[in-house]
């Protein structure tokens, strides 16, 4: 049984994170079944470089297809049609059509796709934005701290 979290007060105090809140709301909407197939890794091979490496054994590489659009990374692939005379025994290799997404932070950018020995490797890197990055800010001071004098004029 799984228990429900509010995140409501952690939102009272934060602007602009409209898209984490979402992705939390979908992580516990999550079907476990869906995330079974088909399997994958996520490797971190650097600072800023990540490789998403997905098991797709029995697909060629015409039929995957990874595409990105609005931070959401997309691997899909169309379910290989048998042929009518083949008779299986066991049939223990999946060639059915999937869909897996993952989400992106901003700064993550798809730089490459490869195929391998039944492996689909996907390369991405972390690119941050000078206007992202820190920066020092200097701090100014007045030449005269003193607060300024109000001059009375007598009344006549």
């Amino acid at each position: 049984m799984r228990t429900a979290f509010d995140f409501s007060p952690l939102m009272r105090s934060t602007i602009g994170f409209d898209r984490v809140s979402r992705l939390l709301d979908a992580a516990a909407r999550v079907d476990e079944a869906a995330f079974s197939y088909p399997p994958y890794n996520i490797e971190k091979s650097g600072d800023d470089r990540y490789r998403i490496t997905m098991a797709v054994a029995g697909f060629a590489p015409e039929q995957l297809e990874v595409t990105v659009k609005e931070n959401v990374l997309y691997i899909t692939a169309k379910g290989r049609e048998d042929k009518a005379e083949t008779q299986y025994l066991h049939r223990g290799i999946a060639a059915r059509a999937f869909e897996r997404r993952f989400e992106l932070a901003d700064t993550i950018k798809v730089v490459n796709a490869s195929f391998e020995n039944g492996l689909l490797h996907v390369d991405l890197v972390r690119e941050v934005p000078e206007a992202k990055k820190p920066r020092q800010i200097t701090i100014e001071t007045r030449a005269n701290p003193a607060a300024p004098q109000i001059e009375h004029q007598a009344a006549a």
